[in-house]
């Protein structure tokens, strides 16, 4: 259950810091593919940008996670979750 609130709570995090720190039409409503193809759509963003790469990297690791929560917490979850954390940090970078 841990493992799940970290995930979660990654996810919440990564959202508050797009939603409060982009002004945009349409919030960011999820993390999964289609949400943030949703978002991009919605807000004419360029689906190269930096911010739209990072957050489709995010995507990937978490789904990494949520399908290994099942599983004992190994090496590769630990890094895992790290990199999502140094991502968030370069998310808030790109962002200005």
């Amino acid at each position: 259950m841990d493992e799940f609130n970290n995930r979660m709570e990654a996810q919440r995090n990564v959202l508050e810091v797009i939603n409060r720190q982009l002004d945009k039409k349409e919030e960011l409503c999820g993390l999964s593919k289609k949400a943030i193809e949703r978002w991009i759509v919605a807000n004419q963003i360029n689906s190269e940008s930096e911010i739209c790469k990072i957050l489709y990297t995010i995507s990937e690791k978490l789904f990494f996670l949520a399908n290994k929560s099942q599983e004992q917490i190994s090496e590769e979850y630990r890094m895992v979750s790290s990199e999502i954390s140094e991502l968030k940090l370069d998310l808030e970078k790109a962002i200005g």
